[in-house]
């Protein structure tokens, strides 16, 4: 966001419950460096060895880059109530006060609820509180959610038609769509069986090293699909021409 966006002026508030804030860096080195964050953390002599001094200069380079951007982390899950003091209190702070801020969510389910709540209570709590907080100052909401397992049953993998993922396959996406602007699925057919993905065409659309990024709701505009090549390995995706699916090549 900040490479691509140089002359905007913003500032990150992650709140990482899946993964620490120290691993996100980590995966942001992988990518830039082209090397699995397995190797970036082995202390093993095969892979240390395989290091070069110009590969350590340009871990610091890159280390020393990243640590320039505004991104701050909160590591510690919380309740509903919790995320959203946090997000005014720093909203309100010198270091962000009166500044574009990026809130990123990973992942909504491991917001912790109130004794005896239910998951989509939560979660529903959840969602109407960002759609009150987006209205405050000019923040700007990304958060991650997961899939239910529906679309891993075995007559949707057996039957083209229902390949694509739908608002059901969301958990809780009732009020997921209620409260977003953009509502998109990340999913990669190959990991749960499909071999051709899709009835767009009879032969179906390759999934070899392959995701597809499905809108499933856009505030302002229409439905879309693109495609990208896999290199998560490097923490990576890298957009490809969507003709080329539709041609074969």
């Amino acid at each position: 966001m900040f490479e691509l966006n140089p002359k905007e002026e913003f500032i990150v508030l992650s709140f990482n419950f899946e993964m620490l804030g120290s691993k996100q860096v980590g995966r942001k080195l992988s990518q830039r460096l082209k090397k699995t964050t397995t190797e970036l953390y082995s202390g093993t002599d095969e892979i240390r060895d395989a290091f070069t001094q110009s590969d350590y200069d340009r871990i610091v380079l890159h280390a020393k880059e990243i640590e320039q951007y505004p991104i701050y982390y909160v590591d510690s899950p919380g309740t509903v109530e919790e995320i959203r003091n946090t997000i005014i209190d720093f909203s309100l702070s010198p270091i962000a006060k009166g500044k574009w801020l990026v809130i990123f969510l990973d992942h909504t389910l491991l917001t912790k609820g109130k004794t005896g709540d239910k998951e989509r209570e939560t979660l529903f709590e959840l969602q109407r509180m960002f759609m009150e907080v987006k209205k405050f100052n000019r923040n700007t909401i990304i958060q991650l959610s997961q899939m239910n397992r529906e679309i891993e049953d075995k007559d949707r993998i057996t039957n083209p038609t229902l390949h694509f993922p739908v608002r059901r396959d969301i958990f809780g996406g009732d009020s997921v769509f209620q409260a977003s602007d953009y509502v998109i699925v990340l999913h990669r057919p190959e990991i749960i069986g499909i071999t051709a993905y899709g009835n767009k065409r009879p032969e179906g659309w390759p999934v070899k090293d392959l995701v597809y990024m499905h809108f499933l709701k856009l505030r302002e505009g229409e439905p879309k699909i693109l495609v990208f090549e896999n290199h998560l390995k490097h923490n990576t995706l890298e957009e490809i021409d969507f003709s080329s699916i539709i041609n074969n090549k």
